[in-house]
């Protein structure tokens, strides 16, 4: 995605703006931080709740299963909010080296990351949750069916959006 030339008043054919690439990456940056917010909350409470659980009564009394399915769920809080922590840390290390562009491509990279982490770690939530609840098999085809949701809502729609996007631009 580069603008037609390096000219600060020239217009961007990805964007519809007269903007240069740093004045570009600035902007996509401060979008980024936005969506990084509402993502991070989530998973800092969500990750919360997760560290508590271990320190329940009825912690003690969970199957093999439901520990393993526990402990992989830790695991994967974990890593989503590295992931989703991460782009703050990746700035805050390359920031005054002229280097934003390459941090918004690289933010932007571990935050999808960041959001397929999050999609594992809501549907092993789930499970753990639900197969407690319930102590069936209804917990897997209940997760099943949200994670085929969030995919949809996470990935599915926006790139039908972009498909749709690029018809109208072909015409």
């Amino acid at each position: 995605m580069t603008s037609t030339s390096h000219d600060p008043g020239s217009r961007d054919r990805d964007t519809g703006r007269d903007e240069t690439p740093e004045e570009r990456a600035d902007r996509r940056w401060g979008e980024l931080l936005q969506e990084l917010r509402v993502a991070q909350t989530g998973v800092q409470i969500l990750f919360g709740f997760l560290l508590a659980v271990v320190f329940q009564p009825r912690f003690a009394e969970l199957s093999d299963t439901d520990r393993a399915i526990y402990v992989v769920t830790v695991m994967l809080g974990s890593a989503t909010a590295a992931a989703l922590i991460g782009p703050v840390s990746y700035h805050r290390l390359v920031t005054g080296r002229r280097l934003k562009p390459q941090t918004v491509t690289w933010a932007s990279r571990l935050t999808v990351l960041g959001l397929v982490l999050l999609l594992c770690t809501m549907c092993s939530t789930l499970l753990l949750i639900l197969r407690v609840a319930v102590h069936n098999s209804l917990a897997l085809w209940l997760v099943v069916g949200m994670a085929l949701w969030f995919l949809a809502c996470w990935f599915v729609f926006p790139a039908l959006a972009l498909a749709r996007s690029s018809r109208e631009a072909e015409k």
